[in-house]
């Protein structure tokens, strides 16, 4: 077994929630797990792609604000099912524009702080509006 496959089984085995998968691949390209794996006796939550929406229907102009829209959505479904996000096991991400990953990942790291987690991001032609720019979606686990 080489190094990295070992370190990241021990981490899973030390963990008593989710269990994060470190074989070093993932931390090529960002602030995110290789894998993460969850026992049973969990609570899950899954949620729609969330995008830079206001609950008035206002999509504001720019990834930043749209951003920060689509991520305050998502923290209060987190807290709406009683969890943070150290619950949260894996992020999909849509952006329509490659030039917005750095400011995305700034704002997303605002909401994340240190929280590693499951992570796909996909450059998409168009989300639901055309004038939407960003679309998160999560799923988290917490011991029920």
């Amino acid at each position: 077994m080489e190094k990295n496959e070992q370190n990241g089984l021990e981490q899973a085995q030390n963990s008593t929630e989710i269990q994060h998968y470190d074989i070093g691949i993932a931390k090529q390209m960002g602030s995110f797990n290789d894998a993460s794996g969850v026992g049973s006796g969990y609570r899950w939550l899954y949620t729609s792609g969330m995008p830079g929406l206001s609950i008035n229907g206002e999509v504001p102009d720019g990834i930043k604000a749209q951003s920060e829209l689509a991520w305050q959505s998502i923290i209060s479904l987190l807290k709406a099912a009683d969890m943070g996000v150290e619950n949260i096991v894996k992020i999909t991400q849509y952006l329509t524009n490659t030039k917005d990953i750095p400011e995305y990942s700034m704002t997303r790291k605002s909401f994340l702080g240190d929280t590693k987690t499951v992570s796909t991001l996909l450059i998409v032609a168009e989300l639901g509006w055309p004038n939407m720019l960003v679309e998160v979606e999560i799923i988290a686990a917490k011991k029920a």
